[in-house]
């Protein structure tokens, strides 16, 4: 049933005049965390990865540092496209050769040590275009990772759309939906784009508490005060994190 209410999901991915904030296009998210002590090891070690990935035929992550909030140092956000091209036996072919050359070993035997943390989960989200316009130039994200509750998982990708048509209602820019594919416990996350730390925390100064109010009741909720109260309803936990770029 879950399976059936996630694929219907992507029957129509929702557009902007920012943009597209949801879609079917599948990527791998891995979040890592250093070893004590070796933060800068591991960047430099993730960073002579991305030669091994091209070598592969992959395309490189989306990749932010953690700044405050979750355990993770690092978030890699790799694109695969579908479960079934990645994998066509070509495909595997080469990225195993890829991997196993002197490079890419050597990168694979410093991550095994270097890593203390690591959690991987696919999801789909905007297609890869969209996902590298969104990233570009953007100094801050914000990302939010949420655990539904059982039978409140449809109603948490919804609350999510109308979060979004808030930020619509005022003109504000949206945020991006990766939903479930597989993987880690997560059900959804959301990532929103900013310049810098002040355009973060200056997002929703310019708006009254009416016209606030007025964008939440249009988007769907009991008023603006519901918007955090409503979504804790739907969900067992979740992570809320700032991020920069890493490199």
């Amino acid at each position: 049933m879950r399976a059936l209410a996630v694929a219907a999901v992507f029957l129509c991915a929702p557009a902007s005049a920012h943009g597209q904030t949801e879609g079917d296009y599948l990527y791998n998210v891995t979040m890592l965390r250093a070893a004590p002590g070796h933060f800068t090891e591991l960047e430099s070690v993730l960073e002579e990865s991305l030669a091994v990935h091209e070598m592969a035929g992959d395309r490189s992550p989306f990749w932010i540092r953690h700044s405050q909030g979750d355990q993770w140092d690092f978030m890699l956000i790799y694109p695969m496209g579908d479960f079934s091209s990645y994998y066509t036996p070509e495909r595997v072919r080469r990225r195993a050769s890829a991997w196993e050359t002197g490079a890419g070993a050597s990168v694979l035997q410093r991550l095994s040590s270097l890593v203390s943390y690591r959690e991987d989960w696919f999801t789909r989200s905007v297609a890869v275009d969209e996902m590298a316009r969104r990233f570009d130039g953007m100094g801050l994200f914000h990302v939010e990772m949420f655990a539904g509750l059982p039978e409140k998982r449809a109603a948490l990708l919804e609350q999510r759309r109308m979060e979004n048509r808030y930020y619509e209602y005022l003109e504000r820019q949206q945020n991006v939906l990766f939903v479930r594919a597989a993987g880690s416990n997560w059900d959804a996350m959301t990532i929103g784009f900013f310049e810098d730390l002040q355009a973060f925390a200056s997002a929703g100064a310019r708006y009254s508490e009416a016209e606030q109010d007025e964008a939440a009741r249009s988007a769907g909720f009991d008023g603006v005060d519901q918007v955090g109260p409503y979504l804790r309803s739907l969900i067992d936990y979740h992570h809320d994190t700032l991020a920069v770029p890493a490199y």
